[in-house]
């Protein structure tokens, strides 16, 4: 098992940790790590691994292995020779990609609450992301939708996380905004996402701490793609305002 740090602290930017099996194929597992793995709409976290012999080596991607038991951080070209288990390494991640993967994942949030329809897919890119929307409405006006979503943005919620049990979700399936991508069940227990009193759903990734974090957005596009179908583009319009 891996132990996934970024889920109780995502503003973690480097930690030590231990190589848990073998190098194959230009991965590394650990026991613990900062770096997120792709999932749920949202891309690997990327960054450097430096080893006690003092290589630095270039994470490129980082994702789940199939039965979620380990988190795989994929080597970049040049950096394949083996590492021994049991060997203590430290982790630095790509902080600034990985923040404004925050404030678009945090965003794309508030996105559902400015538009209260079923969520049909979406992805997170780095300072851009969409979500797709079951809405039968070719109405929606690009600056109104904006304008609704940077007023909550500028609330400056706190966001916060909670665990509940699966039999809770279970009986609460209205907490599922997404109908593409299902939280993770079957450990027993799920994290929600909660942002004030605005928003609240299951989600694994990672996000900012309150929503003034973020920075004003621009609504980039809205476009058709079917005939329920609409997708909201959203992008970072400035750098957020700390004080």
């Amino acid at each position: 098992m891996t132990e996934p740090l970024f889920r109780e602290d995502a503003y973690l930017r480097s930690s030590l940790s231990t190589v848990t099996a073998p190098m194959d194929d230009g991965v590394l597992v650990l026991d613990r790590t900062i770096f997120y793995p792709r999932g749920g709409g949202q891309p690997g976290d990327t960054g450097v691994i430096e080893t006690a012999d003092g290589r630095r080596l270039t994470i490129v991607d980082t994702v789940y292995a199939p039965d979620r038991s380990a988190i795989l951080h994929r080597i970049g070209e040049g950096g394949a020779a083996p590492v021994p288990v049991g060997s203590r390494v430290e982790l630095h991640l790509d902080w600034a990609k990985r923040f404004n993967r925050m404030r678009i994942h945090t965003a794309l949030h508030l996105l559902t609450a400015v538009l209260p329809f079923p969520v049909t897919g979406g992805a997170i890119g780095d300072g851009e992301g969409r979500l797709d929307f079951d809405m039968p409405s070719d109405g929606l006006d690009t600056n109104e939708v904006e304008e609704r979503l940077n007023a909550l943005i500028a609330k400056n919620a706190a966001v916060t996380t909670t665990w509940i049990t699966d039999a809770e979700l279970a009986a609460d399936p209205g907490l599922v905004k997404t109908l593409s991508v299902k939280p993770p069940v079957g450990t027993g227990r799920v994290r929600l996402v909660r942002i004030g009193d605005i928003d609240l759903q299951p989600c694994g990734g990672t996000h900012v701490r309150t929503t003034g974090e973020i920075g004003r957005v621009a609504v980039t596009g809205i476009e058709r793609k079917g005939k329920q179908n609409r997708r909201v583009r959203i992008g970072l319009d400035s750098s957020p305002d700390l004080g």
